[in-house]
């Protein structure tokens, strides 16, 4: 992946308004899901790749460097048996949700897995900012008893992938996510499909407490640094934090190496 590609994917989005219809879900006798009552983005590749996100048209080196990613992932979740996967960075603004965007839809295109991609970085929620919509609802709204689940997924018009996103920012996001109301939650998220993978994107490990007070609720952490930002030290204390967290990789974004993702642990 170029470094221009890396130096654009972690700058901030243009916000677009794209129109979406309703349509009904259900697993089909196949295992494969079909959307009924999810609200499903019209976005045209031209709009995703303007954000860089994946379509089946992206630039193969790009294309291939997320495949690579999602084999080491899926090859750790399997062997263990998991099934929901944190993403993180040491710092703001290191690439870690457009990462977590695209290693789901990655692994949505690989016909044996559904994702869910859940926007829990309640300090800087922006994954509906990267597909360009604004929901009217989000997760705090469920926890909060305001809306259902069903009200609140969105499919961004990519097959077997689901969005749960959050559109505003909150206050006292660790107590928030270490609650008994979240951890029911993620455990009603894990018991609706057994095939799914369900990535977090969670804020900077090194910004507050909040990694560490959900980390009880996931089976691994996948932590996205910066060449030229994320410092020694930084690298040394998030890793530290993720002690015993089951670190299984990390994603060294605008590396000067070949290849743009390196990795530590796997």
């Amino acid at each position: 992946m170029s470094t221009d590609y890396i130096e654009k994917a972690v700058a901030m989005l243009d916000r677009a308004h794209p129109s979406y219809r309703l349509v009904d879900s259900k697993r089909d006798v196949a295992g494969r899901i079909e959307y009924t009552n999810t609200p499903i983005l019209e976005l045209s590749d031209a709009y995703l790749k303007k954000n860089h996100v994946l379509t089946p048209d992206s630039d193969k080196v790009i294309m291939n460097s997320y495949k690579v990613l999602r084999t080491r992932v899926l090859q750790q979740m399997e062997q263990n048996a998991w099934s929901t996967l944190a993403v993180t960075s040491a710092r703001p603004d290191e690439g870690k949700t457009l990462t977590a965007i695209n290693l789901s839809i990655s692994m949505a295109l690989k016909l044996d897995y559904t994702v869910l991609l859940v926007d829990l970085d309640f300090r800087k929620p922006s994954v509906h900012k990267r597909f360009g919509f604004e929901p009217s609802h989000g997760v705090a709204d469920c926890l909060e008893g305001r809306v259902r689940l069903e009200q609140v997924f969105v499919n961004p018009g990519i097959s077997r992938l689901l969005l749960l996103p959050e559109p505003h920012v909150q206050s006292h996001t660790s107590e928030i996510l270490s609650s008994a109301g979240m951890e029911e939650l993620v455990d009603e998220l894990k018991s609706r499909y057994r095939s799914r993978i369900i990535i977090f994107d969670l804020p900077p490990v090194l910004v507050g407490d909040d990694v560490l007070a959900f980390s009880n609720n996931v089976d691994a952490t996948l932590l996205v640094v910066q060449e030229g930002k994320t410092t020694t030290d930084d690298l040394n204390r998030a890793i530290s934090l993720l002690e015993n967290k089951n670190l299984i990789g990390t994603v060294l974004n605008r590396s000067s190496e070949t290849s743009e993702f390196s990795n530590y642990g796997y």
